[in-house]
C-alpha cells in the first residue's frame, strides 16, 4: 500500500509513518496604511497583502515508524538556506515559503534517551516572490504605473 503524503515541504514528506501533523494553522496579514487629511479622520489605503504564515504541530512516534532521523531531517531541509515549495496532500502548490522556526520536545522515554514520542511544531513563512504585483489591483492595473502596459518605462520620464 502506497505511503499517504499528508504534506511535502521541499524533499520532506509529511506522512503516517515519518511526522504526521495535527494541526495546521494559517494566518494572512493585510497591508494598510493610514492617510492623514486634514479636518477628517485618517483614511486607509490598501497597500497589498502581507505576509502569510503557516504552523504545524504534530507528533512523530519514532518506535513505530520513520525512526529518530525525522526531526534531524526536517532541520537539513531549513539549513538548505532555500525557500521550499509547500503541496498538500490534495495536490495544491500552498507557494514557497521559509522555515523560520522548528522546535521539538521528546518524551515518555523507553531507553537511554529514546523516546516514544516527539512532539514538533514547525513554523513557516511566505517567500514573497520576486516580479511584479498580480495583475487586477483595484485601479484595474498592474499596480506598475503604466496604465496597464506591463513594466514601468521609466526611460520615458526623460524623452
Amino acid at each position: 500500500m502506497a505511503e499517504e503524503v499528508l504534506m511535502t515541504l521541499g524533499e520532506y514528506q509529511f506522512g503516517m509513518s515519518t511526522a504526521a501533523f495535527e494541526e495546521m494553522s494559517r494566518s494572512t496579514q493585510y497591508r494598510w496604511a493610514s492617510q492623514a487629511r486634514l479636518t477628517r479622520e485618517p483614511a486607509m489605503q490598501y497597500m497589498g497583502p502581507g505576509s502569510t504564515t503557516i504552523k504545524l504541530k504534530g507528533s512523530i512516534y519514532p518506535h513505530f515508524r520513520g525512526g529518530l532521523g525525522q526531526m534531524p531531517n526536517m532541520r537539513a531541509e531549513a539549513e538548505t538556506g532555500e525557500p521550499l515549495t509547500l503541496v498538500d496532500g490534495r495536490g495544491n502548490n500552498l507557494g514557497r515559503f521559509c522555515i523560520k522556526e522548528i522546535s521539538d520536545t521528546e518524551g515518555v522515554f523507553i531507553g537511554p534517551g529514546i523516546p516514544r514520542r516527539i512532539d514538533f511544531s514547525l513554523s513557516l513563512e511566505l517567500y514573497g516572490e520576486d516580479g511584479l504585483p498580480p495583475s487586477g489591483g483595484s485601479n484595474g492595473g498592474d499596480g506598475g504605473g503604466d496604465n496597464g502596459g506591463g513594466i514601468f518605462n521609466w526611460l520615458s520620464l526623460f524623452s
